[in-house]
């Protein structure tokens, strides 16, 4: 069965920085991609990006070149870093298995204050 936890998320102020992790399990972590969504209050969820096997790794355009994916295999975990955060980054952040994944974690509350 397919599980992931997300954690990390938190206040910061505009400007700042945070680093998310998604921890998985219940499936081959290393030959998956590893997706992260977000979903702000009253929105729909947005992909944020989604990392490949390979660690080839696509952004949406909202978030280029201020975040970032990585992922760990050995510890079946993927990150999110988000640098230069804005207000409008404020959301429930969700990672998943695959670029489109099924299976949802509880999501980590990411608050950018102005």
């Amino acid at each position: 069965e397919v599980h992931v936890v997300e954690s990390g998320g938190g206040l910061v102020q505009v400007g700042g920085s945070l680093r998310l992790s998604c921890s998985a399990s219940g499936f081959a972590f290393e030959y998956a991609a590893i997706s992260w969504f977000r979903q702000a209050p009253g929105k729909q969820r947005e992909g944020v990006g989604c990392i490949g096997k390979n660690n080839y790794t696509v952004l949406a355009a909202p978030v280029k070149g201020r975040f970032t994916i990585s992922r760990d295999n050995a510890k079946a975990t993927a990150y999110l870093q988000m640098n230069d955060l804005k207000p409008e980054d404020s959301a429930v952040y969700y990672c998943g298995e695959s670029c489109s994944p099924s299976t949802w974690g509880q999501g980590t509350q990411v608050f950018v204050s102005a």
